[in-house]
């Protein structure tokens, strides 16, 4: 299948502009990885590198999908597992807008494909967009998050619409999440509560004794940073060298550190919040908002592909192998998510799983009978549900046979009428 993958993609979007409406002027796109077992020597684009997975120990593969507005997967591309995300983003752009072209395309991106040379790229080909900016541009909007013009959008949700600087045609929204700020300063707090621990452990060994050298201190203290980075930036830490005065060989080390009270106002004020970046015109904030909120739905079709549809780990070892491994995971992928627009139409939720367990209890009998003319006879019997099941099915628009039915005759030797064979399958055939 893999030399007619794009006239698969273009299959696609036909299909669910005809089922279900879906309009392409909203593209999200996203990068996630999948990690090898095994040496991958075969496997030219398998590389180490970030891995979503937390599983740096093994060979990657990188893959960004982009999926429309309502979730579903439009295509994919394939990368090296050592490819930064940030370096992606052209790429796709440039491939999408030669295939199906760029009228009307406006790109929701998360922060990982944020730089200024990406942004100004997609405004010199006249695309729109909707980013999240990295947290420090916050600080260039800190006196606006001390004002109280905020819109609720949703319970717990603020928004504020804010102009860009003087000349530019951009525009940013500040979102405040109260969920979000009290996860937010949870971590933060337990962060900060470890990295203290350790520092006062640390000058604890030292005022005893047990730490002498000034280089073994401050790998220590590196150490310590880097497990509690989140915390790493809110203490000032020194270490001092003290040589005794009776033996002038003999040195001690004092360790003293300090929360730096700036920084921890700061990081409470920023709690739950995040800056959204747009040149989009004629918008609301709450309407932005809403846009790029819908990147959450290709981070559950990464979800759903690694732990639903086995995209993860990945045990081939040959590229084209690898690369047909992804592409039947994408089908799948683009099958479930259908089942899940279906299943909306119909009043059933979204949830394909139960579905799929409710549909499970259907079995299917094939019935080999031979004649007497030496030919043999397949009926296929479906079992008759249970009420609850008939009426899903019903809202389905489905319809189980409820008789058998002759499937297939052929030519095969003469056996005794009364051998007959039965074959189970689990899958009905509608």
């Amino acid at each position: 299948m893999l030399p007619h993958r794009d006239e698969l993609f273009a299959h696609l979007q036909r299909r669910y502009g005809e089922w279900f409406g879906v309009k392409y002027d909203l593209l999200l796109y996203d990068v996630t990885s999948t990690y090898f077992e095994g040496e991958c020597k075969r496997n030219g684009r398998a590389r180490r590198g970030y891995s979503r997975d937390s599983r740096p120990d093994c060979l990657q593969v990188c893959i960004g999908l982009v999926v429309s507005q309502e979730g579903l997967p439009i295509a994919y591309e394939l990368f090296d597992g050592n490819r930064a995300d940030v370096t992606t983003l052209e790429e796709i752009v440039e491939w999408m807008e030669r295939k199906y072209g760029k009228a009307g395309r406006i790109w929701v991106l998360d922060r990982g494909m944020v730089s200024e040379q990406n942004l100004e790229f997609l405004r010199s080909r006249g695309t729109q967009y909707i980013v999240c900016t990295p947290k420090a541009m916050l600080k260039n909007f800190e006196h606006e998050l001390l004002e109280k013009e905020w819109r609720e959008v949703e319970p717990g949700v603020e928004v504020k619409l804010l102009s860009g600087p003087e000349g530019s045609q951009e525009r940013f929204v500040v979102c405040r999440s109260a969920g979000r700020a009290e996860k937010e300063k949870a971590i933060l707090d337990r962060f900060m509560g470890r990295l203290e621990a350790g520092l006062r452990r640390l000058r604890e060994r030292a005022e005893k004794g047990r730490l002498r050298r000034l280089d073994l201190a401050w790998q220590a203290v590196g150490r310590l940073k880097e497990r509690f980075w989140r915390a790493a930036g809110l203490f000032d830490v020194k270490i001092h060298e003290i040589q005794d005065s009776q033996h002038p060989a003999k040195r001690t080390l004092r360790i003293e550190y300090a929360k730096r009270e700036e920084r921890r106002a700061w990081a409470a004020l920023s709690e739950g919040i995040y800056l959204v970046r747009t040149n989009l015109k004629c918008r609301d904030g709450q309407e932005l908002w809403r846009a790029y909120t819908q990147l959450a739905r290709a981070e559950a079709a990464f979800r759903t592909l690694k732990s639903d549809l086995g995209l993860r780990p990945i045990f081939h070892q040959k590229t084209n192998r690898v690369e047909a491994h992804v592409m039947v995971c994408f089908l799948a992928l683009a099958m479930r998510k259908t089942l899940e627009q279906w299943m909306a139409a119909c009043g059933l939720g979204t949830a394909p799983r139960h579905l799929l367990e409710e549909l499970g209890e259907v079995r299917q009998l094939d019935v080999v009978l031979p004649d007497v003319h030496g030919k043999e006879i397949r009926l296929r019997v479906v079992s008759t549900p249970e009420k609850r099941l008939k009426i899903l099915l019903q809202k389905l628009g489905l319809l189980l046979p409820n008789r058998p039915r002759n499937i297939t005759k052929c030519s095969a030797d003469f056996r005794p009428f009364e051998n007959v064979t039965l074959i189970k399958s689990d899958t009905p055939s509608f």
